[in-house]
């Protein structure tokens, strides 16, 4: 594979969010949220079960009345990774599920209210050393600063943010991450370029309101892609209107493509042709459900003829090059003696990997 990885990543300071440091050398982590009714514990419960296996690292969730803080307790309780409760509004509610144990705060200044009420969040995070994550969004500016500017820019979201920053600074309160969200790719690239300049602090990166799953996904992967490109981000979150476990699967995508952070499998596959030996796309189809489980990182190459295929083998872990009747098959880019039934490569490749793995596995626990 090509070496080479021209990212240099932007030196922040560090925080902790449960278990998970987020910051310095610590690795991109990767966020979602649940879209259930906070009130629905066990509906709730359940999707941070799913988004956790996805290999999310912390879950946001929405608490927007005091009712949903109850809840919340017991959401806490149950949760196998950090939560971040999402507090519009009435400060209160942060005050509460602070008591509850959540992991961190995320505030919007375009709504919490006045400086006495962001003193009181900030205290009480101190006392239960609990970090803030300040969340200006496009859509949800101060009424002066949409005044100020007529429309969401990056100079009105970074004012937005530092106005906040400038305030927790004045309480002597470090323990925070920024994030400055907007819908479209260019003003958030630039709101976060120009934050990346002006403080230390970790930066969440997203694109809110990205839309569906096909197009939030790619609006998501250029802008993030960017900025990730740049060195520019501690923590993402893909904001689709989809299942959030598709907000995971995405997030790691970009991660993969920009060989930041990998986890499963990385697919190298061609789009098909009249060249094709196999039916590659049915062939992808099965193999991403199937393998779906699969955590460690690797990387397989499914091409359906001999043009590529044998190039991108010898980059992969595991590959196969179409061939008339039967496919090569090729292990860490060496040709096997084994080929692959033309009418079985999902089921035999399939089987090839997990080999693969279990004894990827048993050697290193040798070691």
């Amino acid at each position: 594979m090509f070496a080479e990885n021209p990212i240099k990543r932007r030196q922040s300071t560090q925080i902790r969010v449960g278990n998970v440091l987020i910051g310095g050398d610590a690795p991109i982590a990767v966020q979602s949220m649940t879209n259930t009714r906070t009130t629905d514990v066990a509906a709730t419960v359940a999707q941070i079960q799913a988004i956790a296996k996805a290999g999310a690292d912390l879950v946001r969730v929405s608490v927007p009345t005091m009712e949903a803080a109850e809840a919340f307790k017991l959401i806490k309780q149950q949760s196998p990774i950090p939560l971040v409760a999402d507090i519009h509004f009435d400060y209160r509610i942060a005050l509460k599920v602070a008591e509850y144990g959540v992991d961190c705060l995320r505030i919007n200044p375009g709504n919490i209210g006045r400086e006495d009420r962001i003193r009181a969040v900030v205290d009480c995070a101190r006392d239960y050393n609990i970090p803030i994550r300040i969340g200006v969004n496009g859509g949800s500016l101060e009424a002066d600063i949409q005044e100020k500017y007529g429309e969401p820019t990056p100079q009105a979201l970074v004012e937005s943010a530092m106005r906040h920053v400038d305030i927790l600074d004045r309480l002597n309160f470090d323990q925070f991450k920024v994030s400055v969200k907007a819908s479209d790719v260019f003003l958030a690239v630039g709101a976060y370029r120009l934050l990346a300049q002006q403080i230390k602090q970790p930066l969440h990166l997203g694109i809110t309101e990205a839309g569906g799953a096909r197009a939030g996904a790619v609006k998501s992967a250029i802008g993030l892609g960017m900025l990730l490109a740049e060195g520019i981000g501690d923590t993402l979150r893909i904001s689709l209107a989809a299942d959030p476990v598709e907000e995971v699967k995405v997030a790691f995508d970009i991660l993969k493509s920009l060989r930041i952070r990998s986890r499963g499998i990385n697919f190298i596959a061609c789009p098909s042709c009249s060249r094709q030996e196999f039916d590659v796309i049915k062939t992808m189809n099965q193999l991403e459900e199937r393998l779906e489980d699969i955590t460690e990182p690797l990387t397989v190459s499914v091409i359906g003829c001999v043009v590529n295929g044998p190039g991108e083998a010898l980059v992969s872990d595991l590959g196969v090059a179409g061939a008339s009747k039967k496919s090569g098959f090729y292990i860490n880019g060496q040709r096997q003696k084994l080929r692959l039934d033309n009418e079985q490569v999902a089921d035999q490749l399939e089987q090839q990997v997990r080999e693969y793995l279990q004894q990827k596995i048993a050697v290193r626990q040798l070691d």
